[in-house]
């Protein structure tokens, strides 16, 4: 005999002395640790530690610690008399292989016995088992459930089906049972449920068919409720123990390793129905267990359903159709699906889990909403969860984190784009990084969230990062490129890099011509920049030829024929760039560049009219476009007068505000994810009127104001003056939002009026327009210029000089302002300085008409003989220019 032995034996004597006072009697009222046989009898503390600890190591899936105490028990002599030994050892080694082969389960492959030894040991443990029959009813149920699992992974699903059947579910819902009784309950509900789904059916019959779809619904809608109440009692055991196991449990909490059976009765619920199209049971289904007190174990499943959730509402729920998540699914959604109410109101859960108060808590909106807010907690999770480690050993883990996040922001940027979240985006995948080193998917994502947020720096960077990944890639280098030329201004490093995709040849395939366009774009802006006139004739010789190329290579590309015809039309080869253009308007008929290059290319034909009609047709396909009514003003002013063209302006206002009305989206809450757009248009009610953007006019018309603004103005026309200009302080009070380019377009238009109204000889009205433009832009050299103009037709030429060089300091080369010092300076009779400014601005724009007119003035004035060579070139010059300049047209990729 063992000393154990002795010292147990030992122990017993002493009791038995000592039985009135010490010795507890377990019997009926104790059944909840073990049954017994029905005589009663005393069971030492030995024996209550042992169960304890087995019960808490089957509670927490803990099988490999098993053995060793079910060793010890048979070294105890307990429970000689029955098989509990044996069930549980059947039980760790069934768990054990299941959980070496959840791939095989997961594709629903048999297992055989001669391939897995342990599967086959379990199964003899439980034959003998079920063939002596010496467990007691509750035991030979756990029994019976550990059978229909091993039919189950053995592919006899019929089998498992009736094994779940025959099991008493009562004795394992009753009360003061102990926690896996839980797991135990909701593994036959999935079981059950799994075995009806892979069964035939052998007969059509449809009745009988939906029966078994309901049946294993209710089994799968169980086993969900089930296993989270599972997790929720497995952590308050872990957080408070009992008091006989509280030295057992001093041990810190492992995690919960999920089994396929306990994973299985989490996601069969909401997948099954997810797969017979019922998407919106499948999402509120989801909306309940994410309503499920959060427990150790199911974080992991709370990430998945939270993504799979997200995934529902982004792909098949609208704006239109979307219902609150508290709310139960729409009656015309259930009736379409075939369903009076939903599932969990027709099969009441055996024990409910313990869900959150939904008191005082955000609700999402919109569809929209909802999706981003799961992500934005999915992606803490995942990017919290990721393995980091690049040790061998962990590739597998650290693949399978990634592929998981790789969802999420996919997910992400789907949900995030939808809304132009491309900022808050960008932050996300950036906090990606840190577990992306050489993953070309989320670089690649990083890039263009950076690119649409307007970050061009890091946008650059980040995708030259994925052209070192991919260097056969030549689409890596032209989205730099992009970024470059269009936001950056970065023309030489654009060159380069369309240069190393024109250096791949033949390998760089249908993007060649790209690329060639690329560069071309490069010397076109590099020409239009170059101050010295020989380096911007060489640039612009560069850009003809290699533009040439592309098109040349693709002369299927609208946009490559139209730069082209730009860059010829830039260089003032007007006849020329017609045809090329008519080749990218056969092409892409409605093209908006294409049709405004026509409509200026006309107007350097000076064929006004036809010019007009064809700018007509450019805002029939396209409008509201600011760059073509601004065109429209310039051909009325010159075909109608000032006074048509002011009515335009008058329109580009009143388009403006109801596009971008500020003062209404100041007032809303700044909370919503709702576009500033989309919260205008959705705002109810009546609200007071918005800022004032209207035209002035304060014209008496017993009096006219002259050029030189001699003739006092009637007192009527002073307080209208003076209550026009108080309301300037509307606009600069309301927050500015937005984009910049809405403040540059309004800017725009108030001085595209102010120079009408000074064309006119308004000048009250201009100087309102302009006063209007200041406080937009207060420090613009576009306002600063038309300041000075005002003042010059006042009379006020030292303020118009000093705002002129205030313009000049801002924008050296900008061609009206250096014009319009030159003639100022010759005016004044300082004529050798207005001819130095002049001729800096022949340099600078020797395609400028005015400058050369001016210059030849300049020259004129003090009697030189290269004036008239100068009012020839001006002559040449102005035969061909446009109604604007052709570089108001874009040049971008």
């Amino acid at each position: 005999m063992s000393s154990f032995q002795r010292e147990n034996d030992a122990a017993k004597a002493l009791f038995r002395r000592l039985e009135s006072a010490v010795t507890p009697i377990v019997s009926g009222e104790y059944s909840h640790h073990r049954d017994r046989a029905p005589m009663a009898s005393r069971v030492s503390f030995t024996q209550l530690r042992l169960e304890a600890e087995l019960e808490r190591h089957r509670a927490e899936c803990q099988w490999d610690k098993m053995p060793m105490i079910i060793d010890q028990m048979k070294a105890a002599r307990f429970h000689e008399d029955d098989d509990y030994g044996t069930l549980l050892m059947a039980e760790a080694l069934l768990e054990e292989c299941l959980q070496d082969n959840m791939d095989l389960l997961r594709t629903s492959t048999p297992l055989t016995e001669k391939a897995h030894p342990r599967l086959s040991r379990a199964k003899g443990h439980l034959n003998t088992i079920l063939s002596r029959g010496l467990l007691t009813p509750r035991y030979l149920n756990e029994a019976l459930l550990l059978m229909a699992k091993v039919h189950y992974v053995q592919g006899r699903y019929r089998d498992a089906q009736g094994m779940c059947a025959r099991v008493g579910l009562e004795e394992l819902t009753r009360d003061e049972q102990p926690t896996y009784h839980l797991r135990l309950l909701a593994e036959a509900f999935v079981i059950k449920g799994l075995s009806l789904d892979h069964q035939t059916v052998s007969s059509v019959s449809r009745v009988r068919l939906s029966e078994r779809e309901e049946e294993s619904l209710s089994c799968y809608l169980r086993a969900c409720d089930a296993s989270l109440s599972y997790l929720q009692e497995l952590d308050k055991t872990v957080s408070t123990p009992h008091t006989k196991t509280a030295k057992a449990s001093l041990l810190p909490p492992v995690d919960v390793d999920l089994g396929y059976f306990l994973q299985a009765s989490l996601q069969s619920a909401y997948l099954c129905l997810l797969q017979r199209g019922h998407l919106a049971q499948g999402a509120h289904q989801l909306r309940r267990v994410l309503r499920v007190v959060e427990s150790r174990g199911s974080q992991s499943f709370r990430k998945s359903a939270a993504r799979k959730l997200a995934e529902v509402l982004l792909s098949a729920v609208s704006e239109d159709s979307y219902w609150p998540p508290l709310g139960p699914p729409p009656a015309a959604w259930l009736h379409r699906e075939g369903a009076a109410v939903f599932k969990d109101a027709t099969y009441p859960t055996v024990k409910p889990p313990q869900r959150y108060s939904t008191d005082c808590c955000f609700c999402p909106q919109d569809v929209l909403e909802e999706a981003v807010l799961l992500l934005l907690i999915t992606e803490s999770m995942a990017s919290g969860e990721a393995v980091i480690s690049r040790l061998p050993d962990q590739a597998e883990a650290r693949e399978a984190s990634l592929q998981d996040a790789n969802s999420v922001y996919d997910l992400l940027t789907i949900g995030m784009a939808r809304r132009g979240q491309y900022g808050m985006l960008s932050e996300c995948l950036e906090r990606a990084m840190k577990f992306s080193f050489n993953e070309f998917h989320l670089w690649h994502q990083l890039g263009l969230s950076l690119m649409a947020a307007g970050k061009g720096v890091g946008a650059v960077s980040v995708f030259k990062e994925c052209a070192r990944m991919r260097p056969e890639d030549p689409s890596l280098p032209l989205l730099a490129a992009k970024v470059c030329i269009g936001q950056l201004h970065w023309f030489e490093e654009a060159e380069a890099l369309s240069q190393s995709v024109v250096s791949m040849g033949e390998e760089a395939g249908e993007l060649l011509p790209r690329a060639y366009l690329s560069l071309g774009l490069c010397y076109s802006l590099q020409a239009s920049d170059a101050t010295l006139k020989a380096d911007r004739d060489e640039f612009h010789k560069k850009a003809l030829r290699v533009l040439s190329k592309a098109h040349s290579l693709d002369p299927q590309d609208a946009q490559i024929a139209m730069y082209l015809a730009l860059q010829l039309a830039l260089v003032r080869q007007v006849s020329a760039a017609i045809e090329p253009l008519q080749a990218a308007l056969n092409l892409r008929g409605d093209d908006l560049h294409s049709l405004h290059l026509l409509t200026l290319l006309l107007s350097a034909q000076k064929h006004h009219r036809h010019a007009l009609d064809t700018l007509g047709l450019a805002l029939s396909q396209h409008p509201g476009n600011f760059n073509l009514l601004f065109t429209k003003v310039k051909l009325e002013e010159v075909l109608f007068g000032p006074a048509a063209a002011l009515r335009t302006c008058e329109e580009m206002l009143q388009q403006w505000l109801s596009r971008y009305d500020v003062s209404r989206s100041s007032e809303t809450d700044d909370s919503s994810s709702l576009p500033m757009a989309e919260r205008t248009e959705v705002s109810p009610g009546p609200r007071k009127p918005s800022i004032h953007l209207t035209l002035p006019n304060f014209q008496d018309t017993s009096t006219s104001l002259s050029l030189s603004g001699s003739l006092s103005p009637s007192s009527i026309a002073v307080s209208r003056l003076e209550a026009a200009l108080s309301e300037v302080s509307d606009l600069s009070s309301v927050r500015r939002q937005g984009p910049t380019y809405i403040w540059t377009t309004l800017e725009c238009i108030w001085l595209q009026a102010g120079e009408l109204f000074m064309g006119d000889g308004r000048l009250k009205e201009a100087q309102f327009c302009i006063a209007e433009a200041s406080s937009v832009s207060p420090n613009s050299y576009s306002v600063l210029l038309q300041r000075g103009r005002l003042a010059e037709l006042r009379g006020q030429l030292d303020d118009a000089k000093g705002l002129y060089d205030e313009a000049l300091a801002i924008h050296p080369t900008e061609e009206r302002t250096l014009v319009q010092m030159g003639r100022l300076l010759v005016k004044t009779e300082r004529t050798h300085l207005g001819e130095k400014v002049l001729r800096d601005a022949v340099q600078v724009h020797s395609t400028s008409h005015e400058a050369w007119s001016g210059l030849g003035e300049a020259l004129q004035s003090r009697g030189s003989s290269q004036a008239p060579d100068c009012f020839l070139t001006a002559l040449e010059l102005e035969a061909s220019c446009p109604i604007r300049p052709f570089n108001i047209i874009p040049r971008e990729l």
